[in-house]
C-alpha cells in the first residue's frame, strides 16, 4: 500500500475529533495555494453539464489570446438542471475548480450527486476519481491547499468537505455542515475560500438571501469549518456569485437588485458594507476579477457590467459589453489579460482582451459542443 493510500484508509477508519487530527495534519503538511494562485497556463476548460454525459472541454489559448478546441472529456457523471432554468441549468458560479499548482481539476457532476477529479497535463485531462459530493445537486467547489468543500443546492443546502491525497479526496464526516435552507428550492449561489484560505464563503438564495461565512481551524485544531457560520442577512438582495480582488474584499452580486455589492471579511467573520453599485441590467448573477476590475454577468441583458476598483474598494462603473445571448459564468487568465465568459443560451464563449483602462475588447468566440445551459469555466 502506498504511502497516500495508507494515509487516506486512516481517515477513512477513524471517526470523531481523531479522524479529523489526522486530516489537519495532511492538510497542513503541504503548502497552501487557493482557487486564484499557482502557476499560469495557455488552457480553458468549460462545463458541459449535459444531462446524458456531463464533459469538460479543453481549449488552448493561443499568444493573441483566441481558443482552439483540443478535447473533450467525460467527467463520469450527469449533469443536471434546475426547474424553471433556461440559459444556466445550475444557477450557480464555481461549478469548475482548477488547482494549477497540483495540477487537478475538480467538477461538480449534479445530475448524479458527485465530484470528478481530473489530472491536468496541458490541455489533457486524465479522469482520476469520482466520488460522492455528500448532498444533494452539487453546484460549486473550491480548495486551499489540501482542503476540498463542495456546495449542495438541494435539499435544505449542504457543505461537505474532503482532504486531498495525492489526486484523491477523502470525505471528512466531521467536515458536513447542513444549511438549512427551503428543502424544495435551490439554496445555494457559490463557495469558495477567501484568498489566504482561512474562511468560506457561501452565498445562499431563496429562503437564506445571505453570506455566510465559516471560519475554518488551522493546524493544531479541529481543521474544518466552524459548527456554524457567521451569517449577514441581505434581505431582498438574494446574493449570487462573488470573487475577491486583490486586497482580499469580497465583490458579490446580488440578483434581487441587480447590483454589486463589496464587503471586507473581518477576522472574526462578519461582513462590513463597502458600498454597492447598480449594473443597471437584469439577471446580474455572476462575477470575476480581472486586474484591479470587477466585471458582472447579466444573464437577461446579455451583457457584462464594468467596474474599476478604487484604492478603498470603491466600484466605479466603466460601462456594459455586450455579449452572445444568456451571460452567465466567467473566468480571467491569471495574468488578467484575457476574459471568457459562458453565454447559455447557445453554449458559447466569449472571448475578451481585458485593456488597461479596464474595457473589453472582443477577440471572437467559440461554441462549446453540448454546452446550451451549461455552467463552469476556469482559465491558466
Amino acid at each position: 500500500m502506498t504511502l497516500a493510500k495508507a494515509r487516506a484508509a486512516r481517515i477513512v477508519r477513524t471517526t470523531g475529533v481523531g479522524a479529523v487530527a489526522i486530516a489537519a495534519a495532511a492538510l497542513f503538511a503541504a503548502p497552501s495555494a487557493s482557487a486564484a494562485s499557482g502557476a499560469g497556463g495557455s488552457t480553458v476548460f468549460v462545463q458541459t453539464d449535459d444531462t446524458t454525459a456531463n464533459t469538460v472541454v479543453a481549449y488552448e489559448r493561443a499568444a493573441d489570446g483566441t481558443l482552439h478546441q483540443k478535447g473533450v472529456h467525460r467527467t463520469g457523471g450527469r449533469g443536471g438542471v434546475l426547474a424553471g432554468t433556461v440559459v444556466d441549468h445550475l444557477a450557480s458560479q464555481g461549478s469548475l475548480a482548477y488547482d494549477r499548482r497540483h495540477h487537478l481539476l475538480y467538477a461538480v457532476n449534479a445530475g448524479s450527486d458527485t465530484v470528478t477529479v481530473f489530472a491536468v497535463h496541458g490541455t489533457d485531462l486524465r479522469r482520476v476519481q469520482e466520488i460522492s459530493s455528500g448532498g444533494k445537486f452539487p453546484v460549486s467547489v473550491t480548495f486551499h491547499g489540501n482542503q476540498v468543500y463542495v456546495a449542495n443546492a438541494l435539499g435544505g443546502g449542504s457543505v461537505q468537505g474532503f482532504v486531498r491525497t495525492g489526486e484523491r479526496l477523502v470525505k471528512v464526516p466531521a467536515w458536513h455542515r447542513e444549511l438549512g435552507l427551503d428543502a424544495a428550492a435551490s439554496a445555494v449561489g457559490q463557495i469558495a475560500f477567501t484568498p489566504d484560505g482561512s474562511k468560506l464563503v457561501v452565498t445562499t438564495k431563496a429562503s437564506g438571501q445571505s453570506i455566510d461565512v465559516f471560519p475554518v481551524g488551522g493546524y493544531g485544531s479541529h481543521g474544518g469549518p466552524s459548527a456554524k457560520p457567521v451569517v449577514t442577512s441581505l434581505p431582498g438582495a438574494v446574493p449570487f456569485g462573488f470573487d475577491f480582488d486583490s486586497a482580499g474584499r469580497i465583490h458579490v452580486t446580488e440578483a434581487g437588485t441587480n447590483s454589486v455589492g463589496t464587503f471586507v471579511v473581518g477576522r472574526d467573520g462578519k461582513l462590513t458594507a463597502k458600498g454597492t453599485v447598480p449594473t443597471g441590467q437584469t439577471a446580474t448573477c455572476w462575477a470575476v476579477t480581472a486586474g484591479g476590475h470587477v466585471y458582472a454577468s447579466n444573464a437577461a441583458s446579455g451583457t457584462l457590467s464594468g467596474y474599476r476598483v478604487g484604492p478603498q474598494g470603491k466600484l466605479t462603473a466603466l460601462g456594459n459589453t455586450a455579449t452572445d445571448a444568456g451571460t452567465v459564468d466567467a473566468a480571467a487568465s491569471s495574468d488578467g489579460r484575457y476574459l471568457y465568459v459562458q453565454t447559455g443560451a447557445k453554449g458559447i464563449v466569449d472571448e475578451f482582451r481585458v485593456n488597461g483602462n479596464g474595457s473589453l475588447t472582443s477577440i471572437g468566440s467559440v461554441v462549446v459542443p453540448g454546452a446550451v445551459g451549461g455552467e463552469g469555466i476556469v482559465a491558466g
